[in-house]
C-alpha cells in the first residue's frame, strides 16, 4: 500500500508542493510523494548573497541599525533578484520590486537583525539575517492564522506551521518524513497501519502483503470474516453450521464425528431425537397452514454422520449433497439413532453419546426422516423442511421427478419455512419459553423471540440456498421460488403433479 509523504521544511523565499499519487487495494487508500532533494540552487545563491551584504555592510558599521540608504548594495541585490528566473512566487517579486521602489524613491529600508545568523555559511533552510515585509502571507492549513516568515511544512496542498501538522488519529504533531494519508487527513505511519490495515479475524495479526507489496485475504461472501490466506491451508477448522473460521482466541466445540461447532451456533444446537420433537410438530403445523397436511405418522430420527451415509448407501433412490445431512428413506432398514443428548467433556470435546438401533418398517412410502444430529435449530429445521417435502410428494403420488424439479421445490420450502421462522422471531408479540433447561428442549427451540445472531444465522441459511451453485439445488430452486411467486404455490403443485416440471 502506498503510505510514503516527505515532509520537509521551506525557506522564507519558496514554498515547496507535494504531488500525491494515490494507490489503493481492497478498499484501503493511502496517498504518498516522491522524495524532495535540497532546496534550489538559485534560492541558496539569493538568500547567501542577501547575507554576505549584510555581513560586510555589518564588519563596516557595527550592529546599528542603518538608517542611510546604499543604491550600490540595493542595485546589487535587486539585479540579483530579477536575475533569478527560477523564482515563482509572488513574494519574491514583491521582495525585488519593493527594493527597486526604494532605489527610486529613496526612502530608507529597514534592516531586521537576527541573533542566530552569525556567519555566511548559514545554511538555506535558516532565516536570513534581514527579514524584508510583505504584503502577502502565507495561512496555516490547521490553525488558519498566518505563518508570516517562519518555518512551516508544505503538504497536502497546503502550507502549515510544524506544531499544527497533527495525526488525525493520535492529535500529536507528525514529525516523521513519511506519513500516510486517509481521505482528506494525515495519519503517522504506525496509526494508519492500526486504525486502516486490516487484521486477521483468525490470527488477530496484520494481514501481511503479498510479493507485489499489496494487502491479500480471504473473507466469507457472507459473514465478511477477513482472514490471511495461508490459513485455507493450514487446517484452521471451520464451524460446520456457520461456516466460519475458528478465531485463535476461541475454541470450537469438538463433535463425536470431527466436525467442529461454534459456540454461538451450540447454543441452540438440536442433540438428541426427543429434544427434536418440538421442531418436528412446528413444521408439520407449517405444512398443514399451507393446506399440505401430511397424515401418515413418519418417524423422524436424529443421527451420526456416519449412520446417515450408512442409511444413503442402503437408499437406492434419491438425490444428495456432498456432504449430506438429511434423508428421506422408503427402504426398511435398521438406523441407529441417537437416543440421549451427550455432554461437553476436557477439550470441548463431546463424550457420552447414547445411541440405539432403530428398525424402519414400510408402512408407506415413506420410512423414516433421518437428520444429522448437533446442528442449530434453523438449520435442523430447514434441513428437515426440505426432507418432509420429499416425503409429501411420494405420500401424495408424485411421480418420478428431475433433480432439478424434486430438490427445487424441496428447497422452496425450506426457504419459506426459514423466512418465516425469522419474520415471527422479529414480531413484538414473539415470547420466549420459560424452560431454559440445558438438557432439555431451549427457548430458542420453540418459536418465540430471537438473539440477534440467530436472526442472522437465518438469513445465512437463506443466503446458501439462494446462492447455492449446483443444477439441481441451485438452478431448480431459483426455477421453483419464480413459478411460486408467479402462480402461487398450490398451483405450482399441481402443475408439477401433471407435468413433473414447472410452469413457466
Amino acid at each position: 500500500m502506498g503510505w510514503l509523504s516527505k515532509i520537509f521544511k521551506g525557506s522564507v523565499n519558496r514554498v515547496s508542493r507535494g504531488h500525491y499519487n494515490g494507490n489503493s487495494h481492497e478498499g484501503y487508500s493511502a496517498q504518498h510523494t516522491k522524495p524532495y532533494g535540497a532546496h534550489d540552487n538559485e534560492d541558496e545563491d539569493i538568500d547567501h548573497a542577501i547575507a554576505l551584504s549584510l555581513s560586510e555592510e555589518d564588519q563596516r558599521k557595527g550592529k546599528a541599525i542603518d538608517t542611510g540608504h546604499h543604491l550600490d548594495e540595493d542595485e546589487q541585490l535587486a539585479q540579483a533578484l530579477q536575475e533569478n528566473t527560477g523564482h515563482s512566487l509572488d513574494e519574491d517579486e514583491q521582495l525585488a520590486r519593493a527594493l527597486q521602489e526604494s532605489m527610486n524613491d529613496g526612502t530608507p529600508r529597514r534592516h531586521i537583525p537576527i541573533e542566530d545568523v552569525h556567519s555566511e555559511s548559514a545554511p538555506a533552510s535558516s532565516l536570513p539575517p534581514f527579514v524584508f515585509p510583505t504584503s502577502g502571507s502565507r495561512v496555516c492549513a490547521g490553525c488558519k492564522t498566518s505563518i508570516g516568515h517562519g518555518r512551516f511544512l508544505s503538504c497536502m496542498d497546503s502550507v502549515w506551521h510544524p506544531q499544527c501538522f497533527r495525526c488525525h488519529a493520535c492529535d500529536r504533531p507528525i514529525s516523521e518524513h513519511e506519513f500516510a494519508v486517509h481521505g482528506d487527513h494525515a495519519y503517522h505511519r504506525s496509526c494508519y497501519k492500526e486504525h486502516f490495515h486490516p487484521k486477521c479475524d483468525v490470527c488477530n495479526s496484520f494481514i501481511p502483503t503479498n510479493k507485489n507489496g499489496l494487502i491479500e485475504y480471504r473473507a466469507h461472501p457472507f459473514w465478511m470474516q477477513k482472514y490471511c490466506p495461508s490459513h485455507e491451508n493450514d487446517g484452521t477448522p471451520r464451524c460446520c453450521s456457520c461456516e466460519r473460521m475458528e478465531p485463535k482466541d476461541s475454541q470450537y466445540i469438538t463433535l463425536d464425528d470431527g466436525r467442529r461447532l461454534c459456540l454461538e451456533c451450540l447454543h441452540t444446537a438440536i442433540m438428541d431425537t426427543n429434544e427434536c420433537q418440538p421442531l418436528y410438530i412446528d413444521i408439520q403445523e407449517f405444512y398443514e397452514g399451507m393446506n399440505m397436511k401430511v397424515e401418515q405418522q413418519v418417524p423422524l430420527l436424529l443421527v451420526e454422520r456416519q449412520a446417515l451415509n450408512e442409511a444413503m448407501e442402503a437408499e437406492k433412490i434419491g438425490h444428495h449433497l456432498p456432504e449430506t445431512r438429511g434423508l428421506c428413506l422408503s427402504e426398511e432398514q435398521i438406523v441407529r439413532t441417537i437416543l440421549k443428548r451427550p455432554i461437553i467433556g476436557p477439550g470441548n470435546k463431546i463424550i457420552d453419546m447414547i445411541t440405539g438401533p432403530y428398525k424402519l418398517v414400510r408402512r408407506c412410502e415413506v420410512t423414516a426422516i433421518l437428520i444429522l444430529y448437533g446442528l442449530p435449530r434453523l438449520l435442523t429445521g430447514s434441513i428437515l423442511a426440505h426432507e418432509m417435502m420429499h416425503a409429501y410428494l411420494r405420500l401424495k403420488g408424485y411421480r418420478t421427478l428431475s433433480p432439478e424439479v424434486e430438490e427445487g421445490i424441496c428447497q422452496v420450502l425450506a426457504h419459506l419455512w426459514l423466512e418465516s421462522e425469522i419474520t415471527a422471531g422479529s414480531g413484538s408479540m414473539a415470547t420466549t419459553s420459560a424452560a431454559s433447561s440445558s438438557s432439555s428442549t431451549s427457548s430458542s427451540s420453540k418459536k418465540g423471540a430471537k438473539t440477534e445472531f440467530e436472526k442472522r444465522l437465518g438469513e445465512f441459511f437463506k443466503h446458501q440456498i439462494e446462492t447455492d451453485s449446483s443444477a439441481a439445488y441451485g438452478d431448480g430452486f431459483r426455477a421453483g421460488m419464480r413459478a411460486v411467486e408467479q402462480y402461487g404455490l398450490r398451483s405450482t403443485l399441481d402443475h408439477i403433479k401433471i407435468t413433473g416440471s414447472f410452469p413457466y
